[in-house]
């Protein structure tokens, strides 16, 4: 036989070299990173308290103390009107007088932090806290962690400028969501979907070990000090059915499309309130807006919106569908009007609102939806329009409701709603004033 038998002919090689394996950092070089990331995710979540906890004094003495005083009842029209407009003019005040201008345009910001100049962050901070207090429907997400990356970076390029900026820039940002969340999880995915594109040097856990350190510390700060909870105390979800992951889908989907409304009205909205040009007619006039989505939704689309939905799942069959359709409707308006028109804060928690009575009003219409799918993949629909982030949307959407189970139904939920979502405009502007894709 001249040549060989089939299977034993010679195969082509690849003579393209390959690049050579990165080898795993060893534990030495790791090591000594572990104390910086521990002390920066204690300091983040520190900053979160403080801001947090001035806020929550503050909103004390506004919807309490002084409505109280005065003989005007706490959430009535009129007083939500004046407070709203009152923080419009006190957070315009910030960005026009104080030196920074508390940062730039909040519809340019995301969770990805740029490095702020340290004169920005005292009225960047000042603008959170009263905006917190006041009531328009943003979280502290963004200005928290633009202000710890600033701080974290300033202070490690001066003690520890042989380690590139960028290093500096993850920790902090690790720090803070962990802090926010109150676990390291969020940040891990986060950043494992951040890194997804880019070329690691050696296995994953090498990058991320040491943020998971300062997600860790973030994580427990707040913890030990605040005892936060992401559980809403929704009725027990068993074993899913057919019914359930039909409910899921076209709950999540519903979702995402709500929240895509959402986003293309965004850059609509943010060119209209720019026509006002100066940042005292602008946040004002938010605020006039906000108060009157309030006199239509009530004072439960009011603030960040996270107590708000726990208070609507404890009483799922509490509101009418109608009720909840509203809150949904306006509450999804608010956030747009309140992160359009100056206020410096992030759209994550007020979304979770959002997801939330979106997810009741499908259980109000339908009652076979349990309340436990509805407000999960509500939550996850309307997140991945606003965050395009599936990991955290997934987590979030997760965390609200405790149930193993229910994490099936999460992923094969996502599949329509992300379908619905990607490629398209995103909740956050170019300086230009165009959306992001």
């Amino acid at each position: 036989m001249s040549g060989l038998p089939a299977y034993r002919e010679p195969v082509a090689q690849d003579t393209a070299q390959q690049p050579p394996r990165v080898p795993a950092t060893p534990a030495r070089t790791l090591l000594p990173s572990i104390l910086p990331a521990l002390f920066i995710g204690v300091l983040a979540s520190l900053l979160l308290l403080l801001v947090e906890g001035a806020a929550e004094q503050l909103q004390d003495v506004l919807w309490q103390t002084l409505p109280d005083a005065l003989g005007v009842g706490r959430y009535s029209v009129l007083w939500m009107m004046v407070v709203l407009t009152m923080t419009g003019v006190l957070v315009g005040l910030v960005v026009w007088k104080v030196p920074g201008h508390a940062g730039p345009d909040p519809a340019t910001m995301g969770l990805d932090a740029r490095v702020l100049p340290p004169v920005v962050l005292p009225g960047l901070l000042v603008a959170t806290a009263l905006m917190l207090a006041g009531g328009p429907s943003l979280g502290p997400e963004n200005p928290i962690i633009a202000v710890n990356v600033a701080v974290v970076f300033w202070l490690g390029h001066r003690l520890r400028p042989q380690v590139p900026g960028e290093g500096w820039v993850v920790l902090a940002e690790a720090a803070t969501i962990g802090a926010l969340f109150g676990t390291p999880v969020a940040a891990a995915l986060l950043i494992s979907e951040a890194m997804a594109g880019r070329q690691t040097k050696g296995p994953l856990w090498d990058s991320v070990f040491t943020p998971l350190v300062a997600a860790g510390a973030g994580a427990m700060t707040t913890t030990l000090v605040d005892h936060p909870s992401f559980d809403m105390h929704l009725p027990p979800f068993g074993q899913p059915g057919w019914g359930d992951l039909l409910a899921a889908m076209v709950v999540a989907s519903a979702g995402a499309v709500l929240g895509m409304c959402g986003v293309y009205a965004f850059p609509y909205v943010h060119a209209a309130f720019a026509r006002l040009r100066h940042p005292m007619l602008i946040l004002p006039a938010g605020g006039v807006v906000l108060g009157l989505l309030a006199a239509l939704g009530g004072h439960l689309t009011l603030f960040k919106g996270l107590d708000e939905a726990a208070e609507l799942a404890a009483d799922p069959d509490g509101w009418t569908a109608g009720q909840f359709a509203t809150m949904t409707v306006v509450k999804m308006a608010a956030l747009v009007v309140a992160a359009t028109s100056g206020f410096r804060g992030g759209r994550i928690f007020p979304a979770v609102f959002v997801g939330s009575a979106l997810g009741l009003t499908a259980h109000a219409l339908v009652p076979g939806v349990h309340p436990a799918v509805g407000v999960a993949t509500g939550v996850l629909g309307v997140l991945l329009a606003i965050t395009r982030q599936g990991w955290v949307s997934l987590f979030v959407a997760a965390v609200l409701v405790a149930s193993p189970s229910i994490i099936a139904l999460l992923c094969i939920a996502t599949l329509p709603a992300w379908l619905l979502v990607t490629g398209r405009p995103q909740m956050q502007l170019r300086a230009d004033g165009t959306s992001v894709r």
